[in-house]
């Protein structure tokens, strides 16, 4: 699959009250300090034997994978990323890298990182590969993950989860947190597709993008956009491009898809709205997105519209084979586990 370049998170910077050294350096070297920190969150020494006559050790890996999510109170919503769970296990457990397979839930819902990770102790894990399905860098990505697993002590994350009411544990197990979806080209695919499958005349449509966005990093989540238009854009003819907030940015409010979509009808006819969420959440395409786009003179005539997700995806399932199978290789060669 398509990396993205090594120095696509370089422009990331601390937007809260005290800037910290670690935002300072590429998303991609931040996730690898962490993986490598993982080692010594996890102070066990599970699977370790030693060699008669040798003082030197061989370790035998039992190594799990936790899918993290953000998580929903709702039920469509939790059943698809369970569902990709699902598609993904056959060829993740046959490859014989990963004994076990968990999906965890960031928020609203158990089972909880928390909870997944109890788990993944009691039954004698050495190690847990962690991929987050999140769409690109995120204060839940950045900071409240790597502060839940014991990987970060993020002061404002900390505070957060305590309000929230988010339980953080560190596992004896060493943790692994993958790279996110947006180092590949998964999701242009995916919106291209989608976005061509409403196309009826190109050049008489715009193509509204609408995702969750995150306040703290509205640079990022807007190169993302602007990057994932541009390719639609590019292989449809659609004529014109905008996009909007349904979560943190617009305040959960309907009003930032309205202007979206007014921006992309002043030089078109139609506009092609997509969500650009990773499963069905009745609140968000439904209610917000629905209800922005009812704020539009003539909507049904002008808008074109379906209330899907992201999931499901054949390339996400592969994607997530294709990162658990990278990054296991790594922790059975010892190259993600720091030494001590």
């Amino acid at each position: 699959m398509k990396t993205m370049p090594r120095n696509y998170y370089r422009q990331i910077k601390a937007k809260k009250n005290k800037v910290k050294p670690l935002r300072t350096i590429t998303f991609s070297a931040a996730l690898a300090a962490i993986t490598l920190f993982g080692s010594c969150a996890g102070g066990n020494n599970n699977g370790e034997t030693s060699q008669a006559g040798n003082t030197e050790q061989t370790t035998t890996k039992k190594i799990g994978l936790l899918m993290v999510n953000h998580g929903s109170r709702s039920e469509t919503w939790r059943n698809a990323l369970l569902d990709l769970e699902k598609r993904v296990t056959d060829t993740i457990i046959g490859a014989g890298k990963i004994s076990g397979i968990k999906t965890a839930f960031m928020e609203y819902t158990e089972p909880s990182i928390a909870t997944r990770l109890k788990e993944f102790d009691a039954e004698g894990y050495t190690d847990v590969v962690i991929v987050p399905v999140f769409l690109t860098v995120s204060t839940h990505s950045f900071d409240d993950i790597p502060t839940i697993v014991g990987l970060k002590e993020d002061p404002q994350s900390m505070e957060t989860l305590k309000i929230e009411k988010i339980e953080r544990y560190t596992a004896k197990a060493s943790v692994h947190i993958a790279p996110l979806l947006d180092f590949t080209d998964v999701l242009q695919k995916n919106i291209l597709r989608r976005a061509a499958a409403l196309s009826k005349n190109a050049a008489d449509e715009s193509l509204v993008l609408i995702a969750y966005g995150d306040h703290t990093y509205n640079t990022e989540w807007t190169d993302l956009l602007t990057k994932v238009g541009g390719y639609v854009q590019e292989h449809t003819g659609i004529h014109g491009f905008a996009y909007g907030w349904c979560g943190h940015v617009a305040s959960y409010s309907p009003d930032s898809t309205t202007v979206a979509i007014k921006r992309g009808l002043k030089d078109s006819r139609k506009a092609i709205v997509v969500p650009v969420l990773v499963a069905h959440d009745e609140m968000f395409q439904v209610k917000i997105i629905g209800d922005g786009i009812a704020k539009i003179p003539g909507s049904k005539e002008k808008v074109t519209y379906v209330a899907d997700a992201i999931l499901p995806d054949a390339n996400v399932q592969n994607w997530v084979v294709d990162i658990t199978g990278k990054l296991a290789d790594k922790v059975m060669n010892g190259e993600a586990v720091a030494k001590q």
